[in-house]
């Protein structure tokens, strides 16, 4: 059974808003923690304490948002199903239970369903990157040394 997620992209205003917190919070980005005071719309008055760490993953959301873009976020432990891996890799997902099965990316059986890691869809990616990244850098490198370039 798989959940509807229901996307909200960001309204102009909603945009403007992220932008000025972002810049507002970002004086604080280096601290172990930092302390807020909120007030909602009702004139009630809260403080709390956020975890350096926390205050980082708010600023990405607000940058992220500040750019117009929706967001989700998702526990690294999370397992996601085949069709989602593929969705993140931009690649099919006959092609992903390929990788599954050439173990390349690590997975487990429920009944019949492959799961697999976030984390491992995550590390995966992050390492095809930088394996082209390195390709690329070599080309370059050879065309030079060919005198190639234009």
């Amino acid at each position: 059974m798989t959940t509807q997620k229901i996307v909200h992209l960001p309204t102009p205003a909603e945009v403007e808003q992220a932008k000025a917190s972002g810049r507002t919070l970002s004086k604080y980005a280096d601290a172990d923690r930092v302390k807020l005071s909120l007030r909602g719309s009702n004139g009630e008055t809260d403080e709390l304490v956020l975890p350096g760490q926390v205050l980082q993953i708010l600023l990405d959301v607000l940058s992220e948002i500040s750019k117009g873009n929706a967001i989700s976020l998702i526990p690294h432990h999370q397992e996601i199903s085949t069709q989602e891996a593929a969705n993140l890799l931009n690649v099919s997902r006959p092609f992903l239970v390929g990788l599954l099965e050439k173990d390349e990316i690590p997975f487990r059986k429920v009944g019949t369903h492959r799961r697999v890691l976030l984390t491992d869809v995550l590390a995966y990616r992050d390492s095809t990157k930088q394996q082209r990244t390195e390709a690329l850098d070599e080309l370059a490198a050879l065309s030079q040394e060919m005198d190639m370039g234009y």
